[in-house]
């Protein structure tokens, strides 16, 4: 008899979650948060502990079991199970699509969510570590995701302290392009530090110490 397929939560379903439970990280975070921890080197990464940093330290009180499970179960059973997916070199990640009408408010939306997914990323590798024990190809992706996240978050402050004066669609929409091919490296640069860890860890090959990049 043929096994029945899970049928995994859907993205609406989670997010409809995180923002009951009052998760303080967004959905496009908390996703490149788990895949980093999921790629860790560190050994004694658990989902629960992962899960339960994304509200500082402690899961959100819950009303009863039947609560705790609705939340529990899509991110553990669900989300990062799919995620777990990724380590296989023919299923890079994506990241979350977002508004690409030339609005200075999509715009640094756009700026934004990037900006927070390559920083959850990389905090999810270090698995609240000052140091990991990185690849070397890993390494030089933390790199390129810091420089990213800058350039991305860079953006959205520009938007932010010039909210008031007119918008130039013309420009706004040649930066959005940039962006947009900035979040194709962001997702190459994630994939390749995955693929380098899972084949590190398979290898058992030690890695080079990197500390945790400091936030500019």
């Amino acid at each position: 008899m043929a096994e029945t397929a899970t049928k995994l939560p859907s993205d609406r379903v989670i997010r409809a979650l995180l923002v009951k439970h009052a998760c303080p990280v967004g959905y496009h975070e908390v996703r490149t948060r788990l895949l980093g921890a999921i790629a860790s080197p560190d050994p004694n990464v658990k989902p629960m502990t992962v899960i339960a940093d994304l509200w500082g330290g402690a899961l959100p009180e819950f009303d009863s079991m039947e609560d705790a499970n609705e939340l529990l179960g899509p991110l553990v059973m669900g989300l990062w199970n799919e995620l777990s997916a990724h380590q296989h070199p023919k299923k890079p990640f994506k990241a979350m699509p977002v508004p690409m009408e030339p609005t200075a408010a999509n715009l640094a939306n756009f700026g934004m969510v990037r900006g927070q997914e390559a920083e959850g990323f990389v905090e999810g590798l270090f698995n609240g570590a000052d140091e990991a024990g990185l690849p070397e190809r890993a390494h030089e992706a933390v790199t390129h995701l810091g420089d990213i996240r800058a350039m991305m978050l860079g953006v959205a402050d520009l938007i932010e302290r010039t909210a008031g004066e007119p918008e130039d669609r013309a420009q706004i929409k040649e930066t959005i392009k940039h962006l947009r091919a900035m979040s194709e490296i962001m997702e190459t640069e994630i994939h390749t530090a995955v693929l380098a860890c899972v084949r590190s860890r398979q290898q058992g090959l030690p890695g080079v110490t990197a500390p945790l990049p400091t936030r500019q």
